[in-house]
């Protein structure tokens, strides 16, 4: 959602934010990453990519503050690897993606996925400006209360929600 709430400290993105987020590989990089560090081997497997451009995207992703690199660790044959964390940063910024990435991202993401495991809706309604950036500002509200008090030993959910007019009736 691009509804921005100063009172939970989001803050417009940089130009080198805007176009790290701005890709929707990297954007899948970020959720791969979320609350578990992985190599970039690990991530490369994960997303069906080759790892040296997945090393591309992760350098830029860590340059501009939304991967974190942790302690190396030891893998096998005893090369050298380091796990990489996403910070959450791009959760307290308002979104820059003001083209497909985020959208195309989650239709990537929820392909991989069997269609009984989606918990769905779909509501048309009606709505007055003022109501519209309410049902934004409450919708915005509920997940970053869940997003805050996530449980570290929980199972991992997506969360993807879009508000936009509907081109089916006037």
């Amino acid at each position: 959602m691009t509804t921005s709430d100063p009172d939970r400290g989001r803050r417009p993105a940089t130009d080198a934010e805007a176009r790290a987020l701005a890709s929707t590989f990297r954007l899948r990089i970020l959720r791969a990453c979320l609350g578990e560090p992985h190599t970039n081997k690990e991530i490369a497997e994960a997303l069906g990519k080759g790892p040296a451009t997945v090393l591309h995207h992760v350098r830029t992703l860590v340059d501009t503050g939304f991967l974190e690199p942790q302690p190396a660790r030891r893998g096998t044959r005893g090369s050298r690897e380091i796990p990489y964390v996403a910070t959450g940063k791009s959760w307290r910024m308002e979104s820059p993606a003001k083209d497909s990435a985020m959208l195309s991202a989650f239709l990537e993401e929820v392909a991989l996925v069997p269609v009984e495991a989606l918990d769905m809706m779909r509501a048309g309604l009606r709505l007055r400006p003022e109501r519209r950036e309410e049902l934004s500002r409450r919708f915005t509200a509920l997940v970053e209360e869940y997003f805050d008090d996530e449980d570290p030993d929980g199972e991992p959910w997506s969360v993807f929600l879009t508000i936009h007019p509907d081109p089916n009736r006037r």
